[in-house]
């Protein structure tokens, strides 16, 4: 394809580049340029892609027509390539909070984490009846079964029934590709009897929590969400993570749906079923850790795990109208993930507020194991959102051309809390400009999809492809086209994007989104047996998350409100590195500012309900 090889950008040095309000740099929409296939016709197109005389073509056209190469592929670019997001620790003086022991273990960390939440009254699960919904908490859990008012061993009865009930026609949930009654139930009898004898491990003992099909957890295969990566790829014990929270007492409920392979923002799964929106079955979860999200959202767990490589604990739990938060590349082991994209995959936390996924961050931080990359351990500091002093002249970085490039309802929604949130704490907002978002979402396509490639290449040789839904064929034939100048190119992009992000956070603290481009989208029939292919929505609900990925920071996402439609609406913070401590304090904030509107699920589980 030499003969019409496209011509590439040649970017201008990063001390050139104009990062105020007034600047000339152009805000590039997603130049997405593909039709939305399912059914026969997305069969017939990964045919095409698969085919040796069409392939190629189709392959570069697609690429070029989607500007891969002109940002990308052949653009000029001075940079030296950074493959790796590790940040040097430096320490942040944040205010507002507590330097932890790095020797803690968890059990000592979760507890030091409760020290810095607000009191609240001791008060029996009968007594919390708020005049607005509100999800029940790692607290309400761990008080109800202190009072005797119910016990892990109840509850767990009450979760098995409820996916069960999940499960029935017409618009069956899909909450879960896997899990076990008995060992749930031996999990729970174990921490009912510590009760009894007084002496529950931790706040979290008793508690459940739902675990992404990307995350090694004993008796359960891994699957991605495929129906065969776990036959080439056992699953030997629990990732570090899950062993940390099985080390609190948590209950592990099982392995939540998700999108196949991670390959999607929509959650839906072919092999075992679509994750339906709680707020509206008939709306995608997001993906791709979509059955993580809908558990938190209906009720079913406090707090999942999830695994975000570009957004995918951020875009569903935004969808779903809970907290999603993605802690620093490096802040918690990945050992025991799979390895489907090494440099911009993290595990992150899906809860229903705040203060627990604050919880569970203290339970699965920690030293890394000695084979994982990383710089000198950064220092772990706890947010004391019990403060009576709250952080204050906090600058919020706002690009408005990027911001507004969503729908007309989540520009308003945004737009409206954040105008709240500053009015209430006397922060600012700081205009700026944060060029080439378009070419660092492309840059990170060409990443994610060649570590994605690399990581199955050996067992993708002896795979019979019926095996795989049509549009992870597809994704796995377009991360199969790209090249090693291309993966080079894009890290050296990386490097460039992680100096101007840099220049933004010398202006400001954080910068902010809204969550997403749109709310949840609509389930459409002919997907469900194939997958699809929609990357024009896709583009949309992606728009705000690719820097947490490829430039490894922390970000985190609050429910902020509802569309006309009464599907949830986030509000996103994107942080310096190591910086979760001010991450979460804005977000604490942000959420007692909105908490009192939300609005329950069409579908939802009361597990503390004693009768």
């Amino acid at each position: 394809m030499g003969l019409f090889r496209a011509s590439g950008v040649v970017y201008k040095p990063v001390e050139e580049i104009d990062l105020g309000p007034g600047s000339n740099e152009f805000y590039l929409t997603a130049k997405v340029k593909a039709p939305r296939m399912a059914g026969f016709l997305v069969k017939i197109f990964a045919w095409f892609l698969e085919s040796r005389i069409f392939g190629p073509s189709l392959l570069y056209i697609l690429t070029r027509n989607n500007l891969v190469h002109k940002l990308v592929s052949n653009a000029t670019l001075e940079e030296p390539p950074m493959f790796v997001p590790l940040h040097p620790f430096v320490d942040l003086n944040e205010q507002e909070v507590k330097q932890i022991d790095s020797d803690a273990s968890p059990t000592e960390r979760v507890q030091q984490a409760i020290n810095c939440l607000p009191l609240t009254l001791e008060k029996s699960v009968d007594d919390l009846k708020p005049s607005y919904f509100r999800r029940w908490t790692i607290a309400d859990y761990s008080r109800a079964y202190s009072y005797g008012e119910i016990t892990p061993r109840r509850v767990a009865e009450q979760f098995i029934d409820a996916v069960r009930e999940s499960t029935n026609p017409p618009l069956p949930m899909s909450f879960f590709i896997n899990y076990d009654a008995e060992d749930i139930l031996r999990q729970a009898t174990e921490s009912t009897l510590r009760y009894e004898r007084g002496d529950p491990i931790s706040v979290l003992d008793g508690v459940p929590i739902a675990i992404k099909d990307e995350i090694d957890c004993s008796p359960y295969p891994t699957t991605g969400g495929t129906k065969w990566l776990h036959k080439v790829r056992p699953c030997t014990g629990d990732a570090c993570c899950v062993t940390r929270l099985r080390s609190c007492g948590a209950i592990i409920v099982g392995k939540t749906n998700m999108h196949e392979l991670g390959a999607g923002p929509s959650g839906i799964n072919p092999h075992y079923g679509t994750a339906r929106n709680p707020y509206d079955p008939n709306k995608i979860a997001g993906g791709s850790s979509s059955g993580s999200a809908a558990v938190v959202s209906a009720g079913l767990c406090p707090v999942a795990l999830g695994v975000d490589g570009g957004g995918s604990v951020r875009m569903p739990a935004s969808l779903c109208g809970v907290v999603g938060f993605k802690p620093t590349f490096g802040r918690i082991p990945h050992s025991g993930v799979l390895p489907l994209n090494w440099t911009v995959g993290m595990i992150g936390i899906l809860a229903g507020t705040l203060e627990d996924a604050f919880i569970v961050y203290a339970a699965i931080n920690g030293q890394l194991p000695s084979h994982e990359p990383t710089t000198l351990p950064p220092k772990v500091h706890f947010p004391l959102l019990n403060s009576t002093n709250p952080i204050s002249n906090i600058k919020l970085a706002k690009y408005g051309e990027w911001f507004n490039d969503c729908s007309e309802e989540i520009k308003t929604c945004c737009s409206n809390a954040l105008h709240l949130l500053c009015e209430r704490y006397k922060w600012k907002t700081v205009e700026v400009t944060i060029p080439e978002i378009e070419a660092m979402r492309l840059a990170h396509y060409v990443t994610i999809g060649s570590e994605c490639i690399t990581s199955l290449s050996s067992h993708l040789e002896k795979l019979d492809f019926a095996e795989l839904g049509w549009d992870a064929r597809v994704a796995l034939r377009i991360y199969g086209a790209f090249n090693g100048e291309e993966y080079i190119k894009a890290q050296k992009m990386r490097t460039r994007q992680m100096q101007i992000h840099n220049n933004i956070f010398a202006k400001a603290d954080v910068i902010v989104t809204p969550t997403t481009g749109m709310t949840a989208y609509s389930i459409s029939d002919d997907a469900l047996k194939t997958g699809e292919l929609d990357y024009i929505n896709g583009a949309a609900i992606i728009r705000y998350q690719i820097a947490g990925n490829f430039l490894g920071l922390p970000a985190v996402t609050v429910p902020v409100g509802y569309d006309k439609a009464g599907l949830p609406i986030g509000l996103q913070f994107i942080g310096k590195p190591w910086s979760e401590s001010t991450l979460m304090h804005i977000a604490f904030a942000m959420q007692a500012l909105c908490i009192s509107d939300c609005r329950k699920p069409k579908v939802f589980y009361n597990l503390l309900h004693k009768n």
